[in-house]
């Protein structure tokens, strides 16, 4: 029964599951002797040995176990067994080895899988570069090099340097196919390398306007059948054509590259399409350049196209056409997202933040940029067909107004308007209601329309010298936007004409601090320092406009002033110069020359500018008078007679321009020319003393019996003189006895008259002291002597000064000229 065992307590069957298995004890195998063993050498890889096998005697051979040596047994043949070898080394299993094992290791060897201890690995062999496979590799290497620094070069403007690079890619190319030749592997050529070489060197002929050779280049590619869409470089031919003003031809190119475009290609048909349409008008044929740009418009519409379809419309006079043309040009759609996209909320802060970071990014400037051109074209388009579409330009302009409202662009709905108000101002017709009017409508509108509108009120209320009202506008302007420095220029212009010259350079400072670029109120601002005697601030602001205006003669003219004004004559003569090489044909800047010229004594290079003065302005009276006493100072008098003439023709009232001409006739020994002369001036001005004193001496001296009717009207002219002096006389002091009587109702009206006669009586008593007696000869030895009252014709001046600046500049104090219409927006 103890054998007995009964069947629920014989198995477990839960039984096992807590055995330890001591061969996975980790812990214990740094002790363990027999697996260090067999990690250093290949112990591990034995085959487990079998104590007995059956039918096998246990004879000499002895088990090795894992705590002793092996031990090598013998045959019964006597030789080592297949294992075993003679120097004490393991043998190795066959087909097994690993990694870092080696049965030729000697027993107990150090671990070593990567084979470090046996030294650095050989130096690997040099490539034989004198192969001809070797000599391509390198050459090809050398020519897409030479190939990336042409562009590179191009990239940077070195166009020359671009061009040498592509040619010299060129000849290294055409010795890498000749080597290929000899090597005996033509069919091998790369034929991407040779397109690609021809292409760049082609371009780079362009590039550096090359065109013959250009064209030569891509005749290559093109005539060559190996190369695949080589017919599309024809669009590039045919642009050269184009620069080249061979019209015909580049149309014929455009249509055999628009050919070979399959139209899976769209957008490049469209393209090559639009540039026919442009050679076209360049040609002159509106027609045939319509039906291009028609077909865009409905395949493809894009803003260029549908500008230059307006043009053509209105090239043709096409009224119907140019308003259908105009809608669809507004309606094209411009593919870019709203400005409400990049507007952040105040929620989520990752979108706010992925926001803020496209912002500004290349993209969003790219869209901004479309929608500007879009705009420009819009605006230029509606100012173009606006006086064409309809009898008045009023009503074009309020047609386009209300189709731009109605469109995706609105808010060019208020610059139209205002650009209505502008295109009265810029025909001078500024005394109509409705740009007045218009511009007053935009006094309710939004901050930045509104400050463009009062801007130009302000402007045009200056040109016309209501200067309340500019100043009002100009208050409006400034409250409404403060950066706007159109507006601060208008304040400041309207102080400056009211002499508060301080007040006006710190707007036009303002104006400067908002806007660095603006001309305008640099310009005036130095102006400003002129008038406040602030020569050398004056001077360093006409230098910093003069880097930024580089040819504008008035700034340089300005220049060439202040120092004349500072007393340095040889830099005002170097600015003058630079003047006339700007404008040759200024006479003002070429008579402050031979002005200059004539302070500095030098009379030849003086005659020399105020005989070119004269050439292109001849009604100059300081120049004629200046020529016709330079003549007879060097004893030309009969050159000095048509000056003289010409003074007279431009001031008839003035006698003294006729009596230097009759004097001119007697110098030169002509007196019966003078003696008519003399007479003529006697027929129109019968009361003047020195005509009848030398006619009196001519009739004389040529015996003639008028001498003696002179002689009595002399003495009677003179008489009449006696007598307006004694008047005179009397009139002073009948004036002084009233004021000391202090009779001032009866006796005041009198002596007003009095005194306007003896006012009269003084001027022309004077007029006769200046005029030479009658024992001299009535000319002058130099211009200083020469007294001319004349009026410019071109207008009065406002403040001129004495050193004779340029009228253009300082006519009403550059509110005119110099703003001009720079203050209306674009």
């Amino acid at each position: 029964m103890e054998h007995v065992h009964l069947a629920v307590e014989e198995d477990d069957l839960y039984s096992g599951y807590n055995d330890y298995n001591p061969t996975f004890d980790s812990e214990e195998l740094e002790n363990d002797v027999g697996f260090q063993q067999a990690v250093r050498t290949s112990h591990g890889r034995r085959p487990p040995m079998t104590a007995k096998f059956p039918g096998t005697p246990i004879g000499p051979r002895s088990l090795a176990s894992s705590f002793g040596a092996r031990l090598h047994m013998a045959s019964s043949m006597g030789r080592p067994m297949t294992g075993a070898v003679q120097d004490g080394s393991a043998r190795p299993m066959t087909a097994v080895k690993a990694a870092g094992y080696t049965s030729s290791l000697s027993r107990g060897s150090a671990f070593d899988p990567l084979g470090q201890s046996r030294g650095p690995a050989p130096a690997l062999e040099a490539k034989n570069e004198d192969t001809p496979e070797e000599k391509i590799k390198i050459l090809e290497k050398k020519v897409n090099d030479l190939i990336e620094e042409s562009c590179m070069a191009q990239s940077m403007g070195a166009l020359q340097v671009a061009l040498e690079k592509a040619k010299e890619a060129g000849r290294k190319e055409r010795a890498l196919v000749r080597q290929r030749e000899q090597s005996g592997s033509a069919d091998h050529i790369n034929l991407d390398l040779t397109y690609s070489v021809l292409l760049n060197l082609a371009n780079q002929y362009t590039n550096n306007e090359m065109y013959p050779e250009a064209l030569n280049s891509y005749q290559i590619i093109v005539k060559n059948k190996m190369f695949s869409n080589a017919g599309r470089l024809k669009v590039n031919m045919a642009n050269i054509y184009f620069k080249q003003k061979n019209y015909p031809k580049a149309i014929k190119f455009y249509r055999m590259a628009l050919d070979q475009i399959t139209n899976a290609h769209k957008e490049m048909r469209i393209k090559i399409m639009q540039n026919i349409g442009v050679v076209f008008i360049c040609m002159g044929q509106y027609t045939d350049a319509i039906t291009s740009f028609e077909h865009i418009m409905s395949e493809s519409p894009n803003i260029k196209t549908g500008f230059n379809l307006i043009l053509c419309y209105y090239a043709i006079g096409d009224r119907e056409r140019m308003k259908k043309a105009f809608q669809k040009l507004i309606s094209v759609p411009l593919g870019i997202d709203d400005e409400d996209k990049y507007i952040p909320s105040n929620e989520d802060t990752s979108s706010n933040m992925v926001i803020e970071a496209i912002k500004n990014d290349k993209l969003h400037q790219m869209e901004r940029d479309l929608k500007t051109l879009a705009e420009k074209y819009i605006m230029t388009a509606a100012k173009l067909i606006a006086p064409a579409i309809e009898t008045l330009f009023a009503t074009g302009f309020d047609w386009c107004v209300d189709m731009v409202k109605s469109s995706q662009y609105v808010e060019l709905a208020n610059d139209l308007e205002i650009n209505k108000a502008i295109t009265y101002l810029r025909q001078k017709d500024f005394k109509q209601v409705e740009a007045v009017e218009t511009l007053k409508a935009f006094e309710k509108k939004d901050s930045r329309v509104k400050s463009a509108a009062a801007t130009n009120l302000s402007f045009l209320y200056f040109l016309e010298k209501d200067y309340d009202q500019a100043d009002r506008y100009a208050d409006l302007a400034m409250n409404a936007d403060r950066y706007n420095p159109a507006a601060l220029i208008n304040k400041g212009n309207t102080v400056f004409v009211k002499q508060d010259y301080e007040k006006a350079a710190e707007f036009y400072k303002e104006a400067l601090r908002n806007d660095s670029s603006c001309t305008e109120g640099l310009y005036n601002l130095g102006l400003t320092y002129q008038r406040l005697n602030r020569l050398e601030e004056a001077l360093d602001c006409f230098l910093k406009l003069h880097a930024i205006l580089r040819n504008s003669s008035q700034v340089m003219y300005q220049l060439a002033s202040l120092y004349e004004l500072l007393e340095n004559p040889e830099q005002a003569i170097e600015w003058l110069m630079q003047v006339i090489s700007v404008t040759p044909t200024d006479a003002q800047a070429l008579a402050k020359l031979g002005e200059l010229h004539d302070g500095e004594g030098d009379k030849s290079q003086a005659f020399q500018y105020y005989y070119e003065s004269f050439r292109y302005f001849p009604s100059n009276i300081h120049v004629i008078e200046w020529l016709g006493a330079y003549y007879i100072e060097t004893q030309f008098c009969e050159k000095a007679i048509q000056y003289f003439e010409r003074a007279t023709l431009i001031q008839p009232t003035q006698v003294k321009w006729q009596l230097m001409v009759a004097s001119c006739y007697r110098r030169s020994g002509n007196s019966q020319k003078a003696l008519e002369t003399y007479k003529e001036i006697h027929r129109k001005f019968p009361e003047n003393v020195e005509c009848l004193r030398f006619l009196v001496r001519l009739c004389t001296d040529m015996q003639l019996k008028e001498a003696q009717d002179y002689a009595t009207k002399l003495k009677k002219v003179e008489k009449m003189k006696e007598i307006r002096e004694q008047r005179i006389k009397s009139g002073r002091e009948g004036s002084a006895r009233s004021r000391r009587e202090g009779r001032e109702s009866s006796a005041g009206s009198a002596d007003s008259g009095r005194s306007s006669s003896s006012t009269k009586g003084e001027r022309l008593s004077a007029k006769m002291r200046s005029l030479p007696g009658s024992n001299e000869p009535y000319e002058a030895s130099s211009p200083k002597e020469l007294d001319a009252s004349y009026v410019d014709p071109l207008g009065p001046q406002m403040d001129r000064p004495k050193t004779g600046v340029k009228k253009r500049v300082e006519d009403d104090d550059f509110a005119d000229e110099e703003l001009g219409d720079d203050l209306l927006p674009e």
